[in-house]
């Protein structure tokens, strides 16, 4: 992660009151192409993205990975991963 990408992030969490979360970027798409969940958008001239997901991890273990199956918020969306804790 860049120091951008680590300012940026920190500051989001800060505006969001957020200080007990881990906010993490994936910049250049390592993370998200190692979990297997990249988005090739070349054809709608988006590039190389990440699918819409969300996970809970405890301790280094991820406990729950939600991915949209398509278009639209809801099993990742910020009040069923509330619910899953």
């Amino acid at each position: 992660m860049s120091v951008t990408d680590a300012f940026v992030m920190g500051a989001w969490g800060e505006a969001q009151n957020a200080e007990e979360i881990m906010m993490l970027a994936d910049g250049n798409g390592e993370f998200t192409s190692a979990l297997g969940l990249e988005l090739d958008g070349t054809g709608f001239g988006l590039g190389h993205r990440s699918q819409r997901f969300a996970m809970i991890v405890d301790d280094g273990t991820v406990t729950h990975l939600n991915v949209e199956p398509g278009a639209g918020v809801d099993v990742s969306s910020a009040e069923t991963m509330m619910a899953l804790l």
